[in-house]
């Protein structure tokens, strides 16, 4: 087993979750700077006409100005919360396991959320706590852009556009429509799958 270095994100891809399965250690990335068109702020879901972005809209410093991701602030101007609670009802209250894990991350959508960074790690926690996912975490306290062998450098998966994992095919909600589409976000997972959802992510090739 490993110890390996993430970044926190918005649930989360499937692939992230099964790279955290195989680890005995994950240390999340406390220290970076935030950037645009990651998983930190958005996933992945599938929806009735395929897959669908949820993205959470978040305040910028402005153009050329950087912050960490710890201190970037959620936009509250919009109904973001109420949106994807509604479009995750939409695309999974029909899946297998939906009505048994929603009162465990309703509430997620339902307080008002201040820093996107604490967001994630709540995110990340209760997932974990649905897929009975049990390895130690712990964070950076300094930003190396190098990480040491034996811990695995993971932090590119956090990236939208270039990390898409060929996973092994389970049944999705509308997969009759459109196929098998790989590597959502991981609540995609847990709403097909349910507690099957973890042996899945254990044997997944990352």
């Amino acid at each position: 087993m490993k110890s390996i270095v993430l970044h926190p994100t918005y649930f989360g891809s499937i692939g992230q979750y099964a790279a955290m399965a195989k680890a005995t250690d994950v240390i999340f990335e406390h220290e970076d700077n935030y950037q645009k068109q990651t998983y930190r702020n958005r996933m992945y879901i599938y929806g009735a006409n395929g897959k669908l972005l949820l993205n959470i809209p978040v305040l910028h410093l402005g153009k050329g100005k950087k912050q960490k991701y710890k201190d970037v602030r959620i936009e509250n101007d919009f109904q973001w919360q109420q949106l994807h609670w509604k479009s995750l009802q939409s695309a999974y209250r029909t899946s297998p396991f939906f009505e048994y894990y929603e009162d465990e991350l309703v509430h997620l959508f339902e307080k008002k959320q201040d820093f996107l960074f604490d967001f994630n790690y709540e995110c990340t926690q209760i997932i974990m706590d649905c897929l009975q996912l049990e390895v130690n975490l712990k964070k950076t306290t300094e930003y190396n852009v190098d990480i040491l062998p034996p811990t695995v450098d993971q932090r590119i998966i956090v990236n939208a556009k270039k990390n898409v994992f060929e996973l092994d095919k389970y049944t999705q909600v509308f997969d009759s429509k459109h196929g098998f589409i790989t590597d959502l976000c991981v609540l995609d997972l847990l709403f097909n799958e349910g507690t099957n959802a973890l042996t899945y992510l254990e044997n997944q090739s990352i």
